[in-house]
């Protein structure tokens, strides 16, 4: 345990002055950041080298602090949540105070409640939802692994965790669009 709360501490440190980790989240290792952090957010646009039309997803670490940054969380989604059987993220209407460039140009956003039990921790210990996105560079693959992440992108983040680093991903995460007016729209199963 020790370990794991060094690895937190360090990524804390890291985001509380708006820098980018490189971690291991539910399904691939991701660049995070703050995600209500709207100068940490272009940093992962310029790193990723992507325009910011396209939207990022941001990890919650429990129910209670997606009711905080969703205006309105329809009751659908905890079903889905309580049902799915891997990592699902829902893209929800009229996110609140995230950083403007993480929201969808129809301002919303996709928010996946984490998994992974190191995800869990570190964004409860900060207090804040992080982005999460694969640690590739846009149009490339996603990596399988750490040892397949673009040296560009290692070099770009400002802390590495120190964790897992001979695990490979687990599938990615189903997409579901859920609108408040009770459209339903499977992205990615």
């Amino acid at each position: 345990m020790n370990d794991f709360t060094t690895e937190i501490n360090k990524c804390i440190e890291a985001m509380s002055i708006g820098g980018l980790i490189l971690y291991p989240t539910d399904t691939v290792w991701g660049i995070g950041c703050d995600a209500t952090n709207e100068a940490a957010v272009k940093k992962v646009y310029e790193l990723k080298q992507r325009k910011d039309s396209k939207a990022l997803i941001c990890l919650v670490g429990n129910d209670a602090m997606l009711e905080r940054y969703v205006e309105q969380v329809p009751e659908l989604a905890y079903d889905i949540l309580d049902l799915a059987t891997k990592p699902t993220t829902i893209i929800y209407d009229n996110p609140t105070g995230l950083a403007k460039n993480a929201i969808a140009h129809d301002n919303t956003m996709a928010i996946r409640v984490a998994s992974d039990k190191f995800c869990q921790y570190l964004i409860n210990k900060f207090k804040k939802p992080i982005i999460s996105t694969s640690a590739n560079l846009a149009g490339n693959p996603t990596p399988k692994g750490f040892g397949q992440i673009d040296p560009i992108i290692l070099k770009g983040v400002d802390y590495i965790v120190n964790l897992h680093h001979d695990k490979q991903n687990g599938p990615p995460s189903s997409i579901i669009k859920l609108g408040n007016d009770g459209t339903v729209k499977i992205i990615r199963e």
